[in-house]
């Protein structure tokens, strides 16, 4: 079997790019693992999202601007041709603040990430609280709530619809999908061709894009290219259904258009553990009841939790790998917020052959610091 590109992984990374690319009548393959492979989509927020993200990466809140600036017209391409809505809302986003102490932390964070940004507009505000009741007359907030910071370009999806939708415009688009798939090894050979065993399959590729998630350490190292990366452990909660009462997504607390309301999520590292725990429950409860209280009468249907994708800075990965050129890597934990210019721009410089200077800082290159003796 042979493809011009193969994408190693059909998660919401690896389905964003390969609707890209099908979309420009390339040749694409999506060789996918099976549905028990750790999936971020399966235990995701859903937020489109741009705030707070990047300290002291300028280029990726440049990455994560652009690909909000795309996400409306991406959105309404991908159901137009799907029928699948993707739930998509961007009427802003709130991070909580509790405390005095914490809204001057978070306004200082804030405007330590604007003076980064070369360029580019303060697209947030700082909220009091009276300001903040007013944009949610249904909801009394906890005592301690001292206002909020809002995202003005935020706004949430629904990530399984969004995953569905991307393979759906994907095939629709005359890409090919391979599931239960998992790739055992690459290799290249003399005339610059990749040569991928999977499953029971060998397929043949001018060009390999390792999309992976916690795979793709080990599928880069078999093409010279050392991926750090480890998975950190979530956990949500997820309410009975309800009027709608919370207009906006917030850190840690999301009204969805079915009407449940997700809570979340813990931040822990029991390595490839996805197994959901009673402290992990407690604590979010408590988390979120101190904000809501009357979250308190409300009944609790399920709790489960899912891996993300972290590098050491928590910041994406794209590269081609110098030793095995066409060989691509394309990691990172905000699949979501990025699809659109994973669609898009990264789309757009794997179908070049090359990836433009602008993704210069996102090689894994910034991690060879040499260790302090």
């Amino acid at each position: 079997m042979h493809a011009n590109i193969v994408i190693i992984g059909g998660g919401t990374v690896g389905a964003a790019i390969a609707y890209g690319l099908a979309g420009q009548g390339s040749d694409v393959l999506v060789l996918d693992g099976s549905d028990r492979d750790f999936r971020a989509a399966n235990a995701n927020f859903g937020l489109v999202w741009q705030q707070g993200k990047g300290m002291d990466m300028p280029a990726y809140q440049h990455l994560t601007r652009s690909s909000l600036e795309r996400w409306p017209d991406f959105s309404g391409e991908l159901t137009g041709e799907t029928d699948i809505d993707l739930h998509y809302d961007r009427a802003g986003g709130l991070v909580l603040c509790v405390g005095e102490a914490d809204f001057e932390q978070r306004r200082t964070s804030l405007l330590r990430l604007h003076n980064q940004l070369v360029e580019g507009d303060r697209d947030w505000e700082m909220l009091d609280r009276s300001a903040l009741e007013r944009l949610h007359p249904k909801v009394r907030f906890g005592r301690d709530v001292t206002g909020a910071s809002l995202g003005h370009r935020d706004g949430a999806a629904n990530p399984l619809r969004l995953l569905a939708a991307l393979k759906t415009g994907f095939l629709r688009k005359g890409g090919r999908l391979m599931s239960n798939c998992p790739v055992r090894s690459i290799k290249q050979d003399r005339t610059g061709a990749f040569v991928i065993d999977a499953g029971d399959h060998r397929v043949t590729a001018r060009r390999i894009v390792i999309a992976a998630g916690l795979g793709s350490k080990a599928l880069a190292g078999q093409v010279g290219m050392n991926i750090p990366v480890r998975p950190e452990r979530g956990q949500i909660l997820v309410t009975e259904r309800l009027e709608p009462v919370l207009p906006l997504p917030m850190s840690g607390l999301r009204q969805t258009r079915e009407g449940t309301i997700m809570i979340g999520a813990t931040h822990d590292d029991p390595g490839l553990d996805t197994s959901v725990t009673s402290d992990a429950g407690a604590a979010l409860s408590a988390r979120a009841i101190q904000r809501v209280p009357a979250l308190a009468e409300v009944k609790l249907v399920r709790q489960w939790a899912g891996l993300r994708i972290l590098t050491p800075d928590g910041h994406p990965v794209y590269a081609q790998s110098e030793s095995h050129p066409g060989a691509f890597v394309a990691l990172c934990h905000s699949g979501v917020t990025l699809a659109a210019a994973h669609a898009t721009m990264l789309a757009d410089a794997i179908a070049d052959g090359t990836l433009p200077p602008f993704f210069t800082d996102f090689h894994q290159r910034r991690f060879d610091v040499p260790q302090a003796a």
